[in-house]
């Protein structure tokens, strides 16, 4: 009997020394130590994250918190705006852009602050003793459960360490076990590059610290993180500065970060308190319930959306072979795993009360990041929430939303300063303090669209989720946003067209512009403002208020110029014909009209349409990271997936080093390479691999738009429309077999199949004609083009489909199949 209590102990202590299997369809795994930043896994609950290294010998975690900031709350605008405005417009209208961009350095760009940049906390560190030889090393990130797990044997002895980031319990959690007793021998130790104190206090070790001087500005960010150790057998003992902990059979370490951040006006909060108040609310919860309470929370966001693009040999190997051996190969479920990361990223560095995801999310090394990882706001921060209502992660916009009233208040400070203006106004660049002037310097800076881009997402989220108390709380920032440009556009003097001056077409230089970037009336200003003053009229009429205003902004729009396609045949950049076809610049900004906007629409604009479609071939695949996963975007909207997918094995292209360089992909952990490391390709190419399976921008719901022929079976669950529609897909030999329709709100439902199906139960569908009832898939009546006599266009073909109306109720699901 006790020789079988024996086996059965051996065997239980095996299996669960072994239960991280090697992969699996949401796990990346790797057979050796992070050796480098961008090997090492992102673990994160919104406000604290760390990167794991998985080293046996000496186990790091870099560690960051939200709110870790340089400088602290300020303002940066450049009060010399009024005097410069007008000579500036005026040189602009008589084309001296050099003249004009000098003025711009001196008279508006800020005149010091130019952002603040988010800040590295340090390493907790574990030396550990006595390890002999290392033996079936394997550690994996479970983005399932949000747990890394790393294992390996030493001496005969199997070691596990278990690692996440708690969203309900607000710490770190840090498991060490073995299966063998008295076997964990370590030291542990805080490090910071920063200013900071350190001490090691009975079994907490704590590390107090300020955040760093940027550009002559003085950190006052305070920082307290705090290790709470909790063993099982051994001895703890303190030596200087560090935790000893000696023979344990099981060490549980709960990390916890706070710093004096209250707000983006205020630095008041206690930190140590703070910190403290965490550790003493998790420590008397046993590892068992931290992690049930941690994957609770976690799976309610991330199980809402499952993917399945089928599985290969290839899906046997470590993550980084994977992506090396990915282009030349077939490997479906790196697909599906790289999708759902990006998910996991997003309620990771995205929590309801906490900021929104920077440039590089939450997770960052350095105390000088590139672009100080602040919000970059013509393209990057909005591309990081591109995934949010989409792929059923709504909560995660809020922090974005938040961000956007903020600057709403900062914003009017600049309005009024530099253009005495109305409304607000924010420029390219923000950071945690909310600046909204213009940072960096004219060819970069001078750019005062990012309040009209942002608002979109106001917009947007209010299509999705049909509140009209949500609407109602946002509808002042959308107001005030376009009573900054009812004061700031002016008419142009060859069309009296009213256009944004000065401005640029970020971060392009155009022929001919003596090496300045500033312009008047560039398209995507155009198309800003257009979204902007035809939403927030929209948005009126629903709330049925500011009738005055309508008629303001309607005349407002009506004398916004066209879009222009020029002698290539291609949707022009700016007012003028400037396109160069050697152009291959990493921002496509002019087609934010085909994505992330639907003013060109396949099916009601089909010049413009390629137009779109000439301007992405002349700039090319290949490019930085991000640029890539904005492209797979455009390439699903224009319908074809095969060039979509393309995208998506340029953009999983292995970089194995940090560092800069000019061709992005996806370095061994999966992180977005633009390069350095920036987040925003990882959320835009889970976007766009959504807009490959699902669009729901062009009145109605359409299946499959952009389906690749590699996909040739698959299924994807849980996705989300305008107008509350939930969506399941299954389909097979490249044919929709079923499609699942769960409604929010009710009303009617149009919907695109690319092939015959039925509708089950008593509803029938009826072939649709005419506009969709449904006001939430309302499609903009856009001006015609001008078409420049030069320009060759093509006809844009899409591919036979049907598109059907069936009236659905709120709550009820719908179900229809292939026919047999």
């Amino acid at each position: 009997m006790k020789s079988k209590l024996c086996n059965i102990a051996i065997c239980l202590l095996i299996s669960i020394f072994s239960s991280a299997q090697k992969g699996g369809k949401y796990k990346l795994w790797y057979s050796k130590p992070a050796q480098q930043w961008v090997e090492a896994l992102p673990i994160g609950n919104g406000r604290i994250a760390a990167m794991v290294f998985g080293d046996p010998h000496k186990e790091k975690l870099q560690l960051n918190e939200a709110t870790f900031w340089s400088g602290g709350p300020s303002q940066n605008d450049n009060p010399d705006g009024p005097k410069v405005l007008d000579s500036i417009r005026y040189y602009l209208f008589k084309g001296n852009y050099k003249k004009a961009q000098i003025l711009a350095d001196k008279g508006l760009t800020a005149k010091t602050l130019h952002g603040s940049a988010f800040q590295n906390i340090g390493d907790f560190t574990l030396d550990f003793h006595n390890l002999d030889d290392i033996k079936d090393y394997y550690r994996e990130l479970d983005i399932e459960k949000a747990l890394t797990t790393t294992t390996f044997i030493s001496g005969g002895v199997h070691f596990k360490r278990e690692v996440f980031a708690s969203i309900p319990d607000n710490i770190m959690v840090v498991k060490l076990s073995t299966d063998k007793k008295n076997a964990l021998n370590f030291t542990a130790n805080f490090d910071s590059e920063l200013k900071k104190n350190t001490q090691a206090d009975g079994v907490t070790l704590q590390m107090n610290g300020l955040s760093s001087i940027l550009d002559g500005v003085q950190g006052r960010v305070k920082f307290n993180a705090v290790a709470k150790f909790i063993t099982k057998g051994g001895n703890i003992s303190i030596s200087g500065k560090s935790i000893s902990v000696n023979n344990a059979d099981e060490v549980t370490i709960l990390i916890s970060i706070a710093t004096n951040f209250t707000d983006y006006k205020t630095l008041n909060t206690d930190e140590v308190l703070k910190s403290r108040k965490y550790i003493s609310e998790a420590e008397h919860k046993n590892f068992k319930t931290l992690f049930k309470n941690h994957l609770k929370t976690y799976q309610n966001y991330f199980k809402r959306v499952d993917i399945d693009l089928g599985t290969s040999e290839a899906a046997k190997n470590p993550t980084d072979i994977r992506v090396k051996n990915f282009a030349s190969g077939y490997d479906p479920e790196l697909i599906s795993l790289y999708y759902q990361f990006g998910r996991y990223l997003l309620i990771s560095s995205s929590q309801p009360g906490g900021q929104p995801a920077n440039l590089q999310g939450i997770w960052n090394n350095s105390n000088k990041p590139a672009w100080d990882s602040k919000y970059t706001i013509n393209i990057n921060t909005e591309m990081n929430y591109w995934p949010a209502e989409k792929t059923n992660l709504s909560e995660m916009h809020e922090p974005l939303i938040q961000m956007v009233r903020d600057l709403s208040n900062t914003g009017k400070e600049t309005a009024k300063v530099m253009y005495n203006s109305r409304g607000w106004v924010a420029h390219h660049n923000t950071d945690i303090w909310r600046i909204t002037g213009v940072v960096d310097f004219a060819n970069a800076g001078m750019w005062p669209m990012g309040g009209a881009w942002l608002s979109q997402h106001l917009w947007e989220k209010y299509l999705y989720n049909g509140d009209k108390n949500y609407l109602k709380s946002v509808y002042p920032v959308l107001k005030s946003a376009t009573e900054f440009y009812e004061d700031f556009l002016i008419e142009e003097p060859t069309r009296q067209w009213l256009v944004v001056s000065p401005s640029m077409s970020p971060e392009n230089i155009p022929q001919r512009h003596q090496g300045s970037a500033l312009a008047a009336g560039n398209t995507m200003d155009n198309q800003l403002m257009f979204d902007l003053f035809t939403k927030t009229k929209k948005a009126a009429e629903i709330l049925n208020v500011d009738a005055g205003k309508v008629q303001v902004w309607n005349s407002v729009i009506s004398k916004l110029p066209p879009m222009k396609i020029g002698r290539y045949g291609q949707l022009q950049e700016w007012m003028e014909d400037l396109d160069n076809p050697e152009d291959n610049h990493r921002h496509v900004s002019h087609l934010y009209g085909l994505f992330p906007s639907n003013q060109i629409n396949p099916f009601t604009a089909p010049e413009l349409t390629d137009a779109s479609r000439t301007v992405l071939i002349h700039r090319g695949d290949v490019s930085t990271g991000w640029s890539m996963g904005w492209k797979v975007n455009l390439w699903a909207k224009l319908l074809d997936g095969n060039h979509a997918n393309k995208l998506i094995k340029d953009q999983l292209t292995l970089v194995e080093k940090d560092g800069w360089g000019k061709k992005g992909g996806t370095y061994p952990n999966l992180f977005d390479a633009h390069p350095p490391f920036q987040i925003d390709g990882n959320f835009g190419c889970t976007s766009g691999i959504t807009e490959m399976l699902l669009q729901t921008q062009n009145g109605f719901i359409d299946v499959l738009p952009a389906l690749p022929d590699e996909w040739k079976n698959g299924k994807i669950s849980g996705l989300k429309t305008y107008g509350g529609f939930e969506i399941s897909i299954i389909w097979e030999n490249n044919k929709a077999k079923e499609v699942m329709i769960k409604s929010g709100l009710g009303g009617n439902c149009r919907i695109r199949i690319p092939n015959e199906m039925q509708l089950s139960g008593s509803s029938k569908l009826k072939k649709a004609q005419g506009k969709n009832p449904n006001p939430f898939f309302e499609i903009p009546e856009i001006k015609a083009p001008l078409i420049s006599a030069d320009a060759k266009l093509n006809p844009f073909e899409i591919k036979a489909s049907l598109i059907y109306d069936f009236q659905t109720e709120p709550g009820k699901t719908y179900i229809l199949k292939i026919k047999s």
